[in-house]
């Protein structure tokens, strides 16, 4: 029974429980718990066969119960009530942007509206112009928002589909011994947002390995069964490839599959400057066929230095590697300490010690515990005395720990007029500032710019956080021209943040190579609510190589004394 049904199920009922407006508590007790059963999949139905669900930080009895009935009889008798209230299409229109479950219940209850295009119809016909809660100008939005979700229609965030992909690697691998196999496409090349799965298999049980994959828990449906080529549909509605080649092949098939279509051109095009033919089944002088034991070798057979699958976009990678200029990409071993971290004396669910010791634990060296300051009051924003309080702890903690730092932070709201959250007083406190926008992301792109670099010139900021405000598949960056912002940053010797959290990915990779080149220091930051965020450091690195980054651009790469030199000299000590 796929534990990938029941964390389907179980945000499910959370998002319906908002919908039918039942307290925010027990909506978020669902969805959290759905959160802590995917992070145990491979384990849960041990779990629950032992008895220890209640173990499991996130899951309490009432959906232990659930869980366990969900095991035992194959459905949940309170998610089929829910059904039948509440039509399960209608967790489609909770993906609209600026539609959320309060209106979503408004549509239901007041025009019958069950699914995405009983709604854009109503949205063409005008009839939520008159609606309590709506008005025009919502109506305007909402169609926007059907329109964003078109386009990203069939995407998903590479964070949702990576792990899904690596448990499939994993279990075709035992079929594949003394082969080889690999992840190739958008998630090879590390994309922030996928379409599908592409595996790749050369040597082995290949018949074992074909009937492994279309037998396993995560499919389904099967689209096409070949002796090449299998397709299928995951639960969790990603398509997956699974293609089978020789052994001779692989290195041609695993270039030619990862990808990207553009830079596959570029390299056909250059075999056949040199009186060659490439293609995924091998790389041909006239009938004969070239060796090559590795992409390593592909690439120096063409005459270009080896390019990383996460710069293969066309992009400039194919000139560096034929003028031997290929960067030496940061890794995720670079990274010595993180900053952006939230607590317990916000939003964050873990006080400022546990985050540290998960860090510590990780073999980080320092922590900058950045909460939310006094103006996101909806997100618990520390007054000035709490401020002042959570210094005190994080002294008493420094002085416990003589190899490891905490610097004390705050991500301060960027105020509309570009003006930041505290006074002077308090702001000289800090070690480091994140400035984020977090209010008016629809400011025109003039008063936006303004605002934003009003708040790079003051001279208490130390980094700008998440620096366009996107949320993948869900909202778009605020207007701002980033090269400007660069620009900026590199004239007043600021910080940006390449937030690693997959849902933001914010600066966008494609901007990275103008921030390396005016010197721009990137700080790769988790913005971790909890310590299970602090691993979604991996996803920035990601990211961070995927945008051409050395570690030498990556402010988190410096030891524990550079970073203590760095933030004296910003604050002038």
């Amino acid at each position: 029974m796929p534990a990938a049904n029941i964390v389907s199920i179980l945000e499910n009922i959370g998002r319906l429980l908002e919908i039918r407006g039942e307290n925010a508590f027990k909506c978020r007790a669902y969805i959290n718990a759905a959160h802590a059963v995917s992070e145990i999949r491979t384990e849960l139905e041990q779990i629950v066969s032992e008895g220890r669900l209640r173990e499991v930080r996130g899951i309490g009895e009432a959906i232990a119960g659930r869980i366990n009935e969900y095991f035992t009889t194959g459905k949940i008798e309170y998610y089929e009530q829910l059904k039948k209230e509440l039509p399960e299409s209608l967790l489609e229109l909770a993906r609209i942007p600026n539609l959320g479950p309060r209106k979503i219940k408004l549509l239901f209850e007041n025009l019958s509206i069950t699914n995405v295009g009983e709604l854009e119809y109503a949205c063409r016909e005008n009839r939520l112009v008159n609606l309590a809660g709506f008005g025009e100008r919502t109506q305007e939005k909402v169609l926007k928002g059907i329109e964003f979700m078109k386009q990203h229609k069939g995407e998903h965030l590479f964070a949702d589909v990576y792990p899904q992909a690596l448990s499939m690697l994993y279990k075709l691998g035992e079929k594949a011994r003394g082969g080889a196999i690999e992840i190739c496409g958008s998630i090879r090349r590390r994309k922030e947002v996928i379409r599908d799965v592409d595996i790749l298999v050369a040597g082995g049980d290949k018949e074992a390995v074909s009937l492994t994959f279309t037998t396993l828990p995560e499919i389904e449906e099967i689209y096409l069964r070949g002796d090449t080529k299998t397709s299928v549909r995951l639960i969790s509605g990603v398509d997956a490839d699974l293609r089978i080649v020789e052994s001779h092949e692989f290195p041609f098939a695993l270039m030619y599959f990862t990808g990207s279509k553009e830079h596959n051109v570029r390299l056909r095009g250059i075999a056949k400057k040199l009186g060659l033919k490439l293609n995924e089944y091998g790389l041909f002088d006239g009938v004969r066929s070239v060796v090559a034991d590795s992409e390593k070798e592909v690439y120096e057979r063409l005459k270009l230095d080896y390019v990383p699958p996460e710069m293969r976009e066309d992009m400039g990678e194919i000139e560096a590697a034929e003028a031997g200029a290929i960067p030496d990409l940061v890794t995720e071993t670079d990274i010595q300490g993180v900053f952006h971290i939230h607590t317990s004396f916000s939003d964050g669910s873990d006080s400022v010690e546990t985050m540290a010791e998960a860090a510590r634990k990780l073999g980080y060296r320092y922590i900058g515990i950045s909460d939310h300051s006094k103006s996101a009051y909806y997100a618990g924003g520390l007054k000035t005395d709490d401020v002042r309080r959570q210094w005190d702890l994080i002294d008493s903690l420094n002085k416990k720990w003589p190899d490891f730092h905490i610097f004390k932070g705050i991500e301060s709201d960027i105020l509309p007029d570009g003006t930041l959250d505290y006074d002077e007083d308090v702001l000289k406190g800090f070690d480091f500032v994140i400035a984020s926008v977090h209010s008016n992301f629809r400011l025109k792109r003039d008063e936006q710019m303004a605002r934003i670099i009003a708040a790079i010139r003051n001279p208490y900021m130390t980094m700008l956080g998440h620096p366009t405000g996107r949320l993948l598949l869900s909202r778009e960056g605020y207007d701002v021209d980033m090269r400007t912002i660069i620009d900026e940053a590199a004239r007043h010797d600021k910080i940006i943040e390449l937030n690693a959290s997959p849902y933001r990915l914010d600066i966008d990779w494609r901007h990275l190579p103008y921030a390396q080149s005016k010197d721009v220091r990137i700080s790769i930051n988790p913005d971790a609510h909890n310590t299970a965020g602090l691993m979604e450091v991996f996803y920035g690195v990601c990211i961070a190589r995927k945008g051409w980054l050395e570690k030498k651009d990556v402010l988190n790469t410096l030891s524990l004394e550079e970073i203590t030199r760095i933030m004296k000299q910003k604050r002038g000590v």
